[in-house]
């Protein structure tokens, strides 16, 4: 008769002082984040209450708190998804040149000179926009109204200055890119090296073996990226201040006149400083809808990025 014993049970490893340390450190980080953003969202809530509840005539503009936010709204909205649109695909481009094209010399030197463009300050992107570039476009923008007037982003009359919001949506989509690409690269970087392998071996060319294995696996950290370039372009304020000081033209989608609606953000840094009592409140308010507006962009790209997190070229 042969008798069986049970193996003992696995020991649990033992914790370090360091671990509960990083550890306790790692969690307190977390809730301390969390309880910024609901101090944030608390402060911005209280202090839009008296615009919330004031009655309409009380609100700068005709039509109350709803009629003062929407163009603004609009304007930035506009803004970012321009910015977003042109930013998009050169930063996936350059991401691709520099990770699979560009000899390592080169593409080492290349990823410092893109990623620089993140570390020029927002006022300076402001003074080249409409220095140099606002009144190099107008030609261009004469062009489009000539050749494209009869759709309604590019109707005229054409601003004789340049400023306008399809400039500030170029000026914005030079501002996320170093974001937009260094996220994408380094998610290009990450492909495993049997995937790419694999195509070469299989007669793809290098485009289609980036096609086929790099650009499926890398979709949704292109999506974050992209995301968080428009958090940026959505939250920017001293370029577009610059920019378009003194437009509020309301809702409108001609892109290269010099009526042009305005941002949030932008018009809270222009009009803050002259601003007392409700008006203060109003500006507040405006900020709440950009608060939540960013709140729920975020939500969207993690929500995006959360289907395709079990995803891969292999698949």
């Amino acid at each position: 008769m042969t008798s069986t014993t049970s193996a003992p049970p696995a020991q649990q490893p033992k914790s370090r002082p360091g671990d509960r340390i990083f550890a306790g450190s790692a969690k307190g980080a977390g809730i301390l984040i969390l309880v910024i953003l609901a101090g944030v969202a608390l402060f911005l809530i209280s202090e839009s209450v008296p615009a919330l509840t004031a009655s309409a005539d009380e609100i700068s503009g005709d039509g109350g708190l709803a009629s003062y936010i929407g163009p603004l709204v609009f304007g930035t909205l506009l803004s970012a998804v321009i910015a977003l649109l042109v930013a998009t695909p050169l930063a996936v481009a350059i991401a691709l040149f520099i990770t699979f094209y560009a000899p390592r010399k080169l593409a080492a030197g290349l990823g410092y000179v893109v990623d620089l463009l993140a570390a020029i300050p927002s006022i300076v992107y402001g003074f080249w926009g409409i220095f140099w570039l606002a009144p190099r476009l107008v030609p261009f923008y004469r062009w489009l109204e000539e050749n494209l007037g009869f759709l309604p982003f590019f109707a005229g009359p054409v601003s004789s200055t340049g400023r306008t919001m399809l400039t500030i949506g170029l000026v914005l989509a030079v501002m996320i890119l170093p974001i937009v690409s260094a996220i994408s690269r380094e998610v290009f970087s990450q492909v495993p090296t049997l995937h790419t392998e694999a195509a070469l071996a299989l007669g793809a060319t290098r485009w289609e073996m980036i096609k086929i294995a790099v650009i499926p696996y890398g979709k949704s950290g292109v999506i974050g990226g992209s995301m968080l370039g428009l958090g940026r372009a959505l939250g920017e304020t001293m370029a577009v201040a610059i920019i378009l000081s003194g437009s509020a033209a309301g809702i409108t989608w001609a892109l290269i006149s010099s009526a042009n609606p305005q941002t949030i953000a932008a018009n809270i840094a222009l009009q803050f400083p002259e601003s007392t009592g409700l008006a203060v409140n109003t500006l507040i308010a405006s900020g709440l809808a950009l608060f939540v507006i960013t709140l729920l962009v975020n939500m969207l790209a993690r929500w995006v990025v959360n289907r395709r997190a079990d995803f891969s070229g292999a698949n």
